[in-house]
């Protein structure tokens, strides 16, 4: 693991750690001195007419959100930086990408795009999901990242793991305590596979 990456892992689980921290306050009504300040204010004004349970279950939920948003990310960038450096500039428009991504792309950001609101990215890889990230380092195994990551078969795998712990995280329900606990497994295990 190279020295970046021992950095990316070390910032992804120092923000589990806080997340733990903020919950021990939580649960004992402790303040350990720590200088936070709540993720949203008690004086907005639709805010607190959503029932307390439900607000102290979001702050729970806010660190595993902004970890895994962290980490894609961060598979994101890995991948347009490698396909960039083969391929050039342009790289998103060659056979690097496979057609149907490509139109999955398009449709999600005309889609976008007809709403009238500002769109995500004008980076086409931010309209893909998280299934066509492995899909796509699949396709480019042999001359692309088969330098990067140990395996394809573990690539697989702990993609698959990640696109199944994004579903709570990503649909607004609550991460299971052995889920969490597989989270940062998978992030480890995300970061180990690269050489």
């Amino acid at each position: 693991m190279s020295a970046a990456e021992r950095i990316k892992l070390f910032g992804m689980t120092s923000q589990l750690i806080e997340h733990d921290l903020d919950r021990i306050e939580r649960e004992h009504a402790i303040d350990l001195g720590r200088g936070h300040r709540p993720t949203v204010s008690d004086d907005e004004d639709y805010y607190p007419q959503i029932d307390r349970d439900i607000r102290v279950e979001a702050a729970g939920m806010a660190p595993y959100y902004e970890v895994f948003y962290s980490l894609e990310t961060t598979i994101r960038g890995l991948i347009a930086d490698a396909l960039a450096a083969e391929e050039g500039e342009d790289w998103w428009k060659s056979e690097r990408v496979p057609p149907q991504i490509r139109a999955n792309a398009e449709r999600a950001r005309k889609r976008e795009i007809d709403t009238g609101m500002t769109p995500r990215s004008a980076e086409p890889l931010a309209f893909i999901t998280f299934g066509e990230l492995g899909e796509i380092i699949k396709v480019n195994w042999e001359d692309v990242f088969s330098a990067t990551f140990t395996s394809v078969k573990a690539v697989e795998k702990v993609m698959a793991t990640l696109n199944t712990l994004r579903g709570p995280i990503a649909h607004c329900s609550p991460l299971a305590a052995d889920e969490q606990l597989r989270l940062r497994l998978s992030v480890q295990d995300w970061f180990r596979l690269q050489e």
